[in-house]
């Protein structure tokens, strides 16, 4: 038999060199296993067409999860310097499902395999260095940097199964069979699905930040619900029981989809599940590196659209209403089943962890209680759209793992299939996906007259992101005109006076929730806004795609007040068109970032790693004559920056060194000042009651010929 894969590790304990050697397995394993994965890919054409047109190719993902140890370790303090600076650029930004984050091919230069696959040998060398050589106790908690070192692994066990539903997306020709990677065998037709009774009861959701097991921020908070009862399917769904809907005509059958799922299949052109391969008059099903005579008693898997169309589908013909279950209706199925999570020394009692095999299996293989897959074999959609938690908080080295999803737009799945290992296996697991999206992923229905309530808020909650969402659009305070926008008109009066008379791009880089971004699209052809937080691009987004953002803003103690904001109340709908938004990191942009006539970077440069190299770096970014346009408080911080990287603020040579003079001496070689410094205030709101006033000091930089 072979060996388990390894399990999380527990995270408490005495030993720290036992713990020490855990992790080093557990990463070990978890690198190993992910570049066999690659392994079945024939030639280096496999690698750099994209199997579907909305991912990137899988050198991206090849290279992604390396580098994201790499980002997560310089945030965490674990190391100081990067490895590949160039390949870190291209492969920062794994997010790629959502509008922004643009996938043309024409911006991607991709690295050969042998060029990636050795990056990859560094980074390996450098993650054990870490993990041999840090110094940490136990237990390892959220605030710890070794904390990055899991989620760096976890995070490539999710890229694991992404990955893998990729390759089954790609080209037969692409790809070959591996012996690590063989698929079940058995297969037979599927059992007559039955419903199973589930008494009402009560569901406590949430993790404390002291438990000992690695979670995404998504996990920790606090959700208790009384949940009716209900009846469920005794099986997933199978192959055999969704063929009915599809030889009813399901696909071609307006009436069983909504908008939503309408313009889907519009798009697809859809008429069966995805990996059903039409067969002469019968039917195959792809599975990652072969296609097969049909699995019928194999779970069917769907994207959450067409699991929907199917249960309105068997509600007509049943007469009974039949929908998903939401996530509390699914853990009622875990906690009425007696499950717990996979053992540490002992193969899954369900097809999860990589324990039994690279593929589905029966649906009627592992019973749990009166049902079957309650976890494993394939992620179960539900009707829940993703939200957060009471108590709900980002992660400060991972912003971006949960909050771009809490849109409505992505639904929860649970129980982890075959290929989820790790935290993917844990039950208190939240991943969530665009409705539209592929995963190794089928459905249970449930039969429940209860209507789904949905507890996400129309209302963005988020603290961070609502004071900055007020600070960007909210009304004027104490007579201080708004900032960014006080910044914009500032920028635009210099460009016509000063700069190169070109108006074709403008980059506002650290842009937050983007308000300076519209404002420079009135003058600008086009205006890129990056920022490192996802969150904060969000706003943006939002903004751009609907025109509107609503949030909260507390008033005092638990009072809060309800705002909304309109870009055509701003007098900036126009601009819209003119806006994208990216997320990166000023000091390692993309090399596609070049090109502009001005650069905005607005209390900026003394929230940076490493702003040294951003004002070294920027100049090539400017067409000669653009202009720089810098403006910072200069609160030095050595949380944000290390001491020997600031600007200013210090004594040097015994003299006052200001960061004026630090921005003189790196500049002036590529630069000339000339407008400022000039103080431009701003009041950034706390409460009802309390206010930051601050004053920022502006200088315009031209670049030279």
């Amino acid at each position: 038999m072979n060996p388990l894969f390894p399990r999380s590790p527990q995270l408490d304990g005495q030993d720290v060199e036992a713990k020490r050697a855990e992790l080093l397995d557990y990463f070990r394993a978890t690198f190993d296993r992910y570049e066999s994965l690659f392994e079945v890919l024939v030639g280096e054409t496999a690698y750099t067409i994209k199997p579907i047109s909305l991912r990137h190719p899988l050198i991206f993902y090849f290279g992604h999860t390396a580098t994201f140890f790499v980002n997560k370790f310089i945030l965490a303090g674990l190391i100081e310097e990067r490895i590949d600076p160039r390949l870190e650029s291209m492969f920062a930004v794994g997010v790629d499902e959502m509008s922004w984050d643009d996938l043309d091919d024409a911006r991607y230069d991709w690295p050969s395999v042998a060029e990636v696959a050795d990056y990859r040998r560094k980074v390996r060398a450098m993650v054990e260095r870490v993990i041999r050589d840090t110094r940490f106790t136990l237990p390892i908690g959220w605030s710890d940097p070794m904390w990055a070192v899991l989620m760096g692994i976890e995070h490539e066990r999710i890229h694991l199964e992404t990955s893998s539903v990729l390759i089954r997306q790609h080209a037969l020709d692409f790809v070959r069979p591996h012996p690590a990677w063989q698929a079940s065998a058995e297969h037979g037709m599927a059992p007559e699905n039955t419903l199973v009774d589930i008494p009402a009861g009560t569901v406590s959701l949430g993790r404390a930040l002291d438990d000992p097991y690695y979670g995404w921020d998504n996990e920790y908070g606090r959700h208790k619900a009384d949940v009716a009862a209900f009846k469920a399917a005794r099986h997933l769904v199978s192959n055999q029981e969704f063929r009915a809907f599809v030889e009813a005509g399901g696909y071609a059958d307006d009436s069983l989809w909504d908008e939503e799922g309408k313009g889907w299949k519009r798009f697809a052109r859809a008429e069966h599940p995805t990996f059903w391969i039409p067969d002469g008059k019968g039917w195959k099903l792809r599975l990652m590196t072969a296609e097969v005579p049909m699995r019928w008693n194999w779970p069917v898997e769907t994207n959450c659209l067409e699991a929907r169309a199917f249960c309105r589908w068997k509600s007509r013909e049943s007469g009974l209403p039949v929908r998903l279950p939401t996530e509390d209706e699914w853990h009622r199925l875990y906690d009425h089943a007696g499950l717990s999570d996979v053992p540490h020394n002992a193969p899954a009692g369900a097809n999860l962890h990589l324990d039994h095999g690279a593929s589905s299996c029966p649906v009627d293989r592992f019973a749990h209680g009166e049902l079957f897959d309650v976890v494993g074999n394939v992620w179960q959609w539900c009707e829940t759209p993703t939200y957060p938690f009471d108590g709900f908080a980002v992660h400060p080295i991972y912003d971006d793992f949960t909050t771009p999803t809490f849109d409505d737009r992505h639904n929860i799945i649970k129980g982890g299939s075959w290929i989820a290992t790790g935290n993917e296996s844990r039950h208190a697991s939240r991943y969530a996906f665009r409705r539209h999206f592929f995963q190794h992923a089928g459905f249970r229905y449930v039969v429940t007259d209860t209507p789904v309530t949905n507890p996400a808020s129309a209302y963005e909650t988020d603290a961070l992101l609502s004071q900055y969402a007020e600070f960007h659009y909210g009304d004027e305070i104490f007579g201080v005109p708004n900032f960014p926008k006080a910044l914009a008109d500032i920028a635009i009066d210099a460009h016509k006076r000063l700069g190169n008379r070109s108006f074709e791009r403008a980059l506002d880089l650290g842009c937050a929730t983007g308000r300076a971004s519209f404002e420079l699209a009135r003058a600008f052809k086009r205006v890129v806004g990056i920022d490192f937080s996802a969150r904060f691009i969000q706003a943006g987004v939002k903004l751009a795609e609907s025109g509107s953002l609503r949030y909260t803003l507390p008033d005092e103690g638990e009072l809060v007040s309800y705002h909304e904001r309109r870009l055509d109340e701003l007098g900036l709908a126009d601009t819209a068109g003119r806006v994208e938004f990216w997320q990166g990191d000023a000091c390692n942009l993309k090399d596609i970032h070049t090109g502009f006539d001005l650069i905005l970077a607005a209390n900026l440069i003394d929230r940076l790693y490493s702003p040294r190299r951003f004002l070294r770096d920027v100049a090539h970014r400017l067409n000669p004559g653009g202009l720089l346009i810098l403006a910072s408080p200069y609160t030095w911080l050595e949380e944000h920056t290390r001491r020997e990287e600031w600007i200013g603020g210090f004594k040097k040579d015994g003299e006052s060194w200001t960061t004026l003079d630090g921005l003189k001496e790196i500049l002036t070689p590529q630069f000339e000042l000339v407008q400022g410094p000039q103080a431009v205030p701003f009041v950034i709101r706390e409460t009802r009651r309390k206010h930051q006033h601050t004053l920022s000091e502006l200088t315009i930089w031209k670049r030279r010929s």
